[in-house]
């Protein structure tokens, strides 16, 4: 079990009666290779985390101190668990950048992204549901499902992400008896994979979603990143084409990727029903998203610093990109194969001859690089071959070297 705690515990586990999900819970694979991060000289391959080298920290600063000028009160007080009206309206004008018509009543602040699925699950989810998922899919999501008792069912995906011809004969051979309740999916530069899921595929799965009368919901934290190929609308922007589509689509965004994850901003917009019960599970969980945040995202996005932001960053990813996949082309041909991404943070990637990710990664670590095994993100029966890479992070050196490094490991 992993823990930040570093407590002695005289009593053993078994003593309490902890509930099922936690009677035996596993942290997060991910989280569990940061104790390494902190060596020396280690190249890091593996969080999904913005680059610190990339942060606007000057225009944070001057957004934090413009929030705490214009009203030090509302940002040092309890604030609306919905969240604050302004920065509410704010997001609906980045929605409406994004393709999205919406309000500010519209949108719920959520304490990041991860909170809202949370909330939304907690809503919908019983022991025993089902709910499903693309796989390989972002860990934090299985383990939000399984924690909730749900019956997870995978979804096959190719390059390309779901494969909606195969997930439609699934839905109809299952009928209402057993219809899903949930279906989760990033749809563009899916983490782990990259994957961006066509208009077409998108316009059928929200159509089938409408059908079958299941939940969508559509994570969309790196959708802004894009540094090749032509731009997809939101599933959200699509499903107004589709008579009553949009009572089923739950969508979810995030300052985390795009400006600092250490703001804790993120949004849902639901459809009301949904979301009038994600306020009151909000409520309990932490009353609201900080204020302080709140304010500050608020004069950040209203100050148009996120758009020149987003080029900076944007343009660093693609050479960061280009550096990994050229490094891994010159130094390990035979020894793996990969799907260029057209945006995001990742490359997902695959050992010849069977190779196990984890046992490499062993060998890797001792060369003072990481990566993350694939099994971190599959609901059973893993891919042991599979891996992600991270290039957001690490510098045009640092790709070419730890691509070198990871190499090594793989001779």
């Amino acid at each position: 079990m992993t823990s930040g705690l570093t407590m002695q515990a005289a009593t053993p586990d078994d003593a309490y009666e902890f509930v099922a999900p936690f009677r035996a819970p596993q942290g997060s694979p991910i989280r569990e290779l940061f104790k390494y991060v902190g060596r020396p000289g280690m190249i890091s391959f593996a969080g999904g985390y913005p680059s610190k080298d990339l942060f606007d920290r000057d225009g944070l600063a001057q957004a934090l101190e413009a929030a705490y000028r214009s009203d030090p009160i509302a940002c040092l007080q309890y604030g609306d668990t919905a969240g604050a009206p302004l920065l509410r309206r704010s997001l609906a004008r980045l929605m409406a950048v994004r393709g999205v018509e919406c309000s500010g009543d519209d949108i719920l602040v959520t304490t990041g992204s991860q909170q809202g699925f949370d909330l939304l699950v907690r809503t919908l989810i019983a022991p025993g549901d089902t709910a499903l998922i693309e796989e390989p899919a972002y860990p934090a999501a299985i383990q939000a499902l399984r924690l909730a008792g749900a019956t997870i069912v995978t979804m096959r995906t190719d390059s390309d992400g779901i494969d909606v011809d195969a997930l439609a004969d699934q839905l109809d051979t299952w009928g209402d008896a057993k219809r899903p309740k949930l279906l989760y999916t990033v749809p563009t530069f899916a983490n782990p994979t990259g994957a961006t899921l066509p208009r077409a595929r998108r316009e059928a799965l929200v159509r089938l979603a409408a059908r079958h009368r299941i939940v969508l919901v559509e994570d969309d934290p790196y959708g802004e990143l894009r540094f090749a190929g032509t731009p997809v609308p939101p599933i959200l922007a699509l499903a107004d084409a589709c008579p009553g589509a949009r009572d089923w689509v739950v969508y979810f965004g995030s300052l985390s990727k795009i400006v600092a994850p250490g703001l804790r901003i993120g949004w849902a917009v639901a459809p009301a029903p949904i979301a009038r019960r994600m306020i009151v599970a909000k409520q309990t969980s932490d009353l609201c998203t900080s204020p302080l945040s709140q304010e500050a995202a608020r004069h950040y996005l209203d100050s148009g610093s996120l758009e020149l932001h987003l080029r900076s960053i944007v343009g660093a990813y693609r050479s960061r990109c280009d550096a990994l996949l050229k490094a891994l082309a010159h130094f390990a041909p035979e020894d793996i194969e990969f799907c260029a991404p057209q945006g995001g943070m990742f490359v997902w990637a695959r050992l010849s001859a069977g190779r196990d990710a984890a046992e490499v990664l062993k060998r890797a670590i001792e060369r003072n690089v990481m990566f993350v095994p694939g099994t971190a993100f599959f609901v059973r029966n893993p891919d042991v071959s599979s891996l992600r890479l991270s290039f957001a992070a690490p510098s045009e050196a640092e790709a070419f070297e730890g691509a070198r490094r990871l190499a090594s490991a793989l001779a």
